[in-house]
């Protein structure tokens, strides 16, 4: 597979978890008779809320909350990227924010638990403590799409540009990064942070996002598309709905061997540093 189409949905999911799985679904359904081989939604698809919300909308995987999206990859043969989903845990005051990534078979291919949580308080907002209704992640995730390798993250993930070398260096060629990121930190650091992540690693970046949401907690939707360049080469408007893209995969390699980052690294050379 040399090109893949993507469809990203961008998404504005409230308190009611079983519209919310209907809307998503419905949206899925629809980026998939775009002929996208690869559908991707943003994280929290199934609940914005209060932290106990959050919670008892926790569900096994797979189970009630996938059934849907599995309907829609055996029918549309696509594979779908339910960018973050509550699941139970042995915790029950901390489910983990889990990345499920299906089949054409509707079968779990993938899943990738949240490492990095969000616990920030930021000047005139966002202030928030994931790690109080969520339980952390332990390890990174390479999933193998029919030989395309796609490096699963969610969300705050993207300010530890250290993951997204692990990735690239794991054979990663598109990184996925499922968001709800708030709108005050969004409108300064969304597109930077995910050109960034693209360049760095010389990888396709795709992020589809939560868009209204709350009041006095917006979050910043503009779901897009980067390519291994950093050239952002597509962008929901502020609405939900879905944007497509066609992705070159011989491009990466084309911009790998241009700018050689990732066989460059001289990693002897700032052991020191690392920890």
């Amino acid at each position: 597979m040399t090109r893949l189409r993507v469809a990203l949905v961008q998404l504005d999911a409230d308190g009611d978890v079983t519209a919310n799985i209907e809307r998503a679904a419905s949206l899925a359904h629809e980026a998939a008779e775009t002929g996208s081989r690869l559908i991707a939604l943003p994280e929290y698809l199934q609940y914005r809320g209060t932290d106990d919300g959050y919670r008892a909308s926790a569900r096994e995987i797979p189970g009630p909350h996938t059934e849907p999206f599995s309907d829609i990859a055996r029918r549309h043969h696509a594979w779908i990227l339910l960018g973050s989903l509550a699941e139970a845990s042995g915790d029950p005051k901390r489910p983990y924010n889990t990345s499920v990534l299906l089949d054409p078979s509707g079968a779990v291919a993938a899943t990738y638990r949240k490492v990095h949580l969000f616990d920030v308080s930021v000047d005139r907002g966002p202030v928030d403590r994931e790690s109080e209704r969520a339980m952390p992640g332990e390890e990174p995730v390479v999933a193998d799409m029919a030989g395309v390798r796609l490096g699963l993250t969610i969300c705050y993930d993207v300010r530890f540009p250290e993951l997204y070398r692990a990735l690239a260096l794991a054979g990663a060629e598109i990184l996925a990064v499922p968001s709800e990121f708030k709108e005050r930190t969004g409108r300064d650091h969304w597109e930077v942070l995910l050109r960034a992540r693209a360049i760095e690693n010389g990888a396709y970046v795709i992020a589809p996002a939560q868009v209204g949401g709350p009041p006095g907690k917006p979050a910043f939707g503009r779901s897009m598309v980067v390519d291994p360049w950093g050239t952002v080469i597509a962008q929901a408007p502020d609405t939900v709905g879905v944007i497509t893209a066609e992705l070159d995969l011989e491009r990466v390699a084309e911009v790998r061997r241009q700018i050689p980052a990732l066989a460059n690294r001289r990693p002897d050379a700032y052991r020191w540093l690392c920890g």
